[in-house]
């Protein structure tokens, strides 16, 4: 029974959660080995703020951010503050303003958590775990490319093996839209239908236009247009107008750069993905892993955004979700993530010192030492570093003694003299 001023263990706010030693630490190691792929690529991280005005991070939010975001009254200024649901804007709005005289362009890698409003439903987050890069000052095929390909290699590194990357262009059906003679709410439940894949009810609502019977050939054919390469043989064949061939052709070139890369057998082509229309000017991709129903990542070129803090320039980025990662990978991260720390040190006697000594001296060589302070028989200290995944324990005895290294990986002991644990090339094993 609890008592009555305990809490239950799932008193928290639904959509956040506590992250104990062991998922921290996979958090973590997604965070290390995604920063490695960007640094690779020679992009450099920013930290953005947790707090914004709200009017200001406003100016770059898309798809129905505004209402999603965290805001309240600040007693400082009497103006609007806001938790940052995203942190794209944050990046477009430091690039506008920090570092608008800098040289174009700007390699921008970020970490990082913001806060949403969701709907009431099972499994939807609110504290979201972000990681991603911008890259600002670049409209050109190979710097989509370099997104995709940094997003395939970002994924390998984490540990994931079967992937897909689902390549959209939203030019492409802008091309096929331009100019029609539909009614804004009809012309957005086309874009839906597409989205969905649903053809049967795409094809109601084109009966409920007076558009002519090829122009409805080109849109009924967009939920079709997915798979290899062959794709844009077959959307070239589907359309006629300029502005969706320049699409397609802009496409070609990236997935050149890509088979370049050698990362072409991950990437799918889908020329009905429209997530992100009003947002999005160009290509957009997103990744999926097997077993998990969500995107861990999405992006695409964005060249509107920086334009909104008062520097026109074009953009293009990607962001990972770290808990979608850490949801799909991790039985992977089980082989790959062990928090443990090196050796505890037990010591047998009254004078402590020479267990606080080996403890500094260890700590020096870059080994990870705590004491084992409880007053307790041996026997519970070595049960205690089992539990807590110590790779060694050391029983000191005083500095006139050989110290005790018992190895609890392979059960093995052995006596370690002082002037071996003095040496600075000194190694546990």
């Amino acid at each position: 029974m609890l008592l009555s001023n305990s809490l239950p263990e799932t008193d928290l706010p639904k959509g956040v959660r506590d992250f104990l030693p062991l998922k921290a630490a996979k958090v973590e190691y997604l965070q290390q080995q995604l920063q490695q792929v960007y640094a690779a690529w020679g992009f450099r991280p920013v930290i953005t703020p947790q707090l914004e005005y709200l009017d200001v991070l406003a100016r770059g939010f898309g798809d129905g951010l505004r209402e999603r975001t965290f805001r309240f009254d600040d007693r400082q200024s009497g103006r609007l503050l806001a938790f940052p649901p995203d942190m794209t804007p944050q990046i477009a709005r430091i690039a506008a303003t920090r570092m608008r005289e800098r040289p174009l362009p700007l390699r921008l890698c970020y970490s990082g958590r913001v806060l949403r409003h969701t709907e009431q439903q099972a499994g939807k987050d609110r504290d979201i775990f972000q990681s991603g890069v911008e890259l600002i000052g670049l409209d050109s095929p190979e710097a989509d490319a370099e997104m995709i390909a940094m997003t395939v290699e970002s994924l390998a590194a984490v540990g994931a093996e079967e992937f897909t990357i689902d390549i959209g262009q939203v030019e492409f059906f802008r091309g096929v839209m331009d100019g029609l003679p539909l009614d804004p709410h009809l012309a957005e439940q086309v874009a839906d239908a597409i989205l969905r894949k649903d053809s049967s009810e795409l094809k109601g609502l084109l009966e409920q236009s007076e558009l002519e019977d090829n122009t409805c050939e080109e849109i009924l054919a967009l939920p079709h247009l997915y798979g290899g390469r062959e794709i844009l043989q077959q959307a070239e064949k589907s359309v006629s107008n300029e502005r969706s061939r320049k699409a397609l052709d802009s496409l070609a070139q990236v997935l050149d750069v890509l088979d370049v890369y050698g990362v072409l057998d991950h990437v799918t082509i889908d020329l009905g993905e429209l997530r992100g229309l009003n947002y999005h000017t160009g290509i957009t991709f997103q990744g999926f892993l097997p077993g998990i129903g969500q995107t861990v990542c999405s992006g695409g070129r964005y060249n509107n955004l920086t334009g909104k803090y008062g520097f026109n320039t074009p953009s293009t980025g990607f962001t990972f979700s770290l808990l979608h990662l850490l949801f799909a990978l991790d039985k992977v991260l089980d082989e790959r993530v062990v928090p443990s720390c090196d050796l505890l040190i037990f010591s047998t006697g009254e004078n402590l010192h020479a267990a606080q000594k080996l403890a500094r001296q260890l700590r020096k060589y870059g080994y990870s030492v705590a004491r084992d302070i409880l007053d307790r028989t041996q026997a519970d200290a070595l049960d205690y570093a089992r539990q807590m995944n110590y790779r060694f324990m050391a029983v000191v005895a005083g500095e006139d003694r050989d110290v005790e290294m018992i190895s609890l990986l392979e059960g093995e002991q052995k006596q370690v003299s002082w002037q071996q644990l003095n040496q600075s090339d000194f190694k546990l094993q």
